[in-house]
Order: structure tokens, then C-alpha cells, then sequence
């Protein structure tokens, strides 16, 4: 497809909510197979192993900083198949929260996740240094919650580093995005 077209259908179909597998497929702008041969490899385990610092924000469409936040990873492994991410992050504003992941390792090399407040299951797959997935969160606004997609992107700067970038949306629309740097600490 014509890519000044993809983008045009892009602009009218994800305001409109047309959602349909055929227009959102010409909308993605990335395919993981691209950093199949990015190095340094990210290997899951190796980097999710011991206590990591993260710091981050989420930012509006416009591009404001509405919220930024620390979060102090601890990851461990159950088995060789599993790994645990409890993660306590320390808001800007002062409030506190929780998350605990279990990532599962599938048989043909791609990943599962759930945490408390994820709806279903995360996928995601690993390629070269960049691991993407997907899922529905539950996310606490004010007295509501609200289902919200992410779109999930982690790239592997080096054996120590990782940049995180997740697109929020609803209903095709963009809500906003969420940028994290990690950081693994000497274990």
C-alpha cells in the first residue's frame, strides 16, 4: 500500500472508530522482525534478574508531561520458564502502587504475561535487542477505572539499559504515551 495513503486512512479510521483488521493493519508502523539482528540480543532472563531502578512519565497526546514516576523492579524466576517482575512505584505527586507480573516463556520463544490488574493475557515476542507486546489494562482514574490497550515496545540499549515505550489507547484513539529508561543495579 501507498504510504501517504496508509496514513491518510489512518487519520480518518482511528478517530471514526473504523477498527477493522484491514485499515489498522496499514496503520502499525513497526514489525519486531526488524531488530532481528540488533545487537546486543536481549535475553529476557539475563536482563529480568535482580533489582532494577526505573524512572519515567506518561505523557498526554499533546506531548505534556502529566505524571512521572520511579520504579524500583525487583525481578526473580520460578523455574526456567517464568519470570516475576514485582514492581513499587513512588509517583511525583507522592501516591504509591503495585504491580506484579509473571512472564511465561512459550515453547515456540514468545511470551505471556498477567498481573492483577491485566485483562486476559499479554503477548509479546523478542527479536535482536526489542521486545513487544500487547495487552488491556484496568487503569484507576480518579473514582473509574477505565480498559485501556497498550502497545508495549522494549529496546535494549545495553546488557544494563533498556528503553520502554508504551502507546496507550481506546477504542483506536491515542490516549497517550508512557516512556520508562530501566536500569539493571550490580547484583
Amino acid at each position: 500500500m501507498n504510504n501517504l495513503f496508509v496514513k491518510s486512512i489512518c487519520k480518518i479510521a482511528i478517530p471514526f472508530g473504523l477498527s477493522t483488521a484491514l485499515l489498522l493493519s496499514g496503520c502499525a508502523t513497526q514489525n519486531i522482525q526488524t531488530y532481528q539482528n540488533v545487537k546486543p540480543t536481549l535475553d529476557m532472563h539475563e536482563f529480568f534478574s535482580g533489582q532494577i531502578d526505573g524512572y519515567g512519565m506518561f505523557q498526554g497526546r499533546s506531548g505534556e508531561v502529566k505524571k512521572r514516576f520511579y520504579v524500583d523492579i525487583d525481578a526473580t524466576h520460578e523455574g526456567d520458564d517464568v519470570i516475576v517482575l514485582n514492581e513499587k512505584f513512588n509517583w511525583a505527586d507522592g501516591t504509591k502502587s503495585q504491580r506484579i507480573w509473571r512472564l511465561t516463556e512459550q515453547a515456540d520463544g514468545r511470551w505471556t504475561g498477567t498481573a492483577g490488574d491485566v485483562i486476559g493475557q499479554a503477548k509479546g515476542e523478542v527479536a535482536g535487542n526489542a521486545f513487544h507486546w500487547q495487552y488491556v489494562l484496568d487503569l484507576p482514574v480518579d473514582d473509574k477505572t477505565y480498559k485501556v490497550n497498550f502497545d508495549d515496545w522494549m529496546y535494549l540499549i545495553s546488557d544494563d539499559v533498556m528503553l520502554n515505550r508504551a502507546v496507550m489507547s481506546k477504542f483506536g484513539v491515542e490516549l497517550g504515551s508512557v516512556t520508562l529508561s530501566m536500569q539493571r543495579r550490580d547484583n
